[in-house]
């Protein structure tokens, strides 16, 4: 190995680990969040990373993701997400998201709703805080829906529509989303042999043929640099590489799903 390609390497680990002062600000956000979210991107043209993990890739769950955006992305643009889900067997959830937050700007009231989590996402190289409010409907409810033979509002709880309005744009009511999608998901959570909790497995597939693959794994506030310690090195024990610049899904699939739009 030359001297040039060591340099290569040596940089392209420092970019996937946080700097002294993003530990600092991770620490104080941690302080006020439900648990933590350790999440990988695996670079494009990294197949077999799947089975590298010992999952068995005809165990996945589809799912059907829908956003909902102002044709000009508007909530996009101040971290407002608004999404809704079709699963197997009939099931539905929804959420209403905010990215980044301040957990010490919370009212208590949501700190205290089951339905509200404050999470911490870790990935290489970058973190954020984000807000959920988290609701359940029907899959059929969700096609009506987007499909607009129910108004929105009506798949989405009185608590998320309280959270949608104090943080949309002014003038921006759920009556002016337009669906964004649907982005076919492959989901698998099993719990590896050679570590110690559960890791979720997405491929997220667009209609040109693009993917997004997503590794990733929970903790608590306590045990987070703990777990993402071991988190790191058990994908490095898979031989999967990491990605310091990970692709957002929400982003991805809004801007795969805004020109389409356009298009259409």
């Amino acid at each position: 190995m030359n001297k040039e390609t060591r340099i290569r390497q040596r940089a392209s680990a420092d970019a996937t680990r946080l700097s002294g002062d993003d530990v600092v600000k991770v620490l104080e956000l941690l302080k006020g969040s439900d648990s933590v979210e350790l999440k990988v991107i695996v670079p494009e043209g990294h197949r077999g990373a799947i089975p590298a993990l010992g999952f068995d890739p005809v165990e996945a769950e589809p799912r059907q993701t829908f956003f909902f955006d102002t044709p000009e992305l508007s909530l996009n643009k101040v971290g407002l997400i608004v999404r809704a889900r079709r699963s197997p067997k009939g099931r539905g959830d929804t959420v209403v998201k905010l990215r980044p937050i301040n957990p010490g700007a919370i009212e208590a009231d949501l700190h205290r709703d089951k339905a509200f989590k404050i999470e911490v996402d870790v990935n290489p190289g970058g973190f954020t805080c984000s807000g959920s409010a988290k609701g359940d409907c029907t899959a059929q409810e969700v096609l009506d829906a987007t499909e607009g033979k129910v108004p929105l509002k009506s798949i989405f709880s009185r608590a998320q529509r309280d959270f949608f309005r104090a943080h949309a744009p002014t003038g921006v009511t759920l009556k002016e989303l337009v669906p964004f999608g649907p982005t076919f998901v492959l989901r698998l959570k099993e719990q590896p042999k050679n570590f110690d909790r559960p890791v979720v497995v997405e491929l997220w597939l667009y209609p040109d043929g693009a993917h997004i693959l997503e590794i990733s794994t929970k903790g608590t506030p306590e045990e987070a640099f703990q777990v993402g310690a071991n988190f790191r090195a058990f994908i490095a024990s898979c031989g999967i590489k990491l990605q310091a610049k990970p692709n957002m899904k929400t982003a991805s699939a809004l801007e795969f799903h805004s020109k389409r739009n356009a298009r259409a």
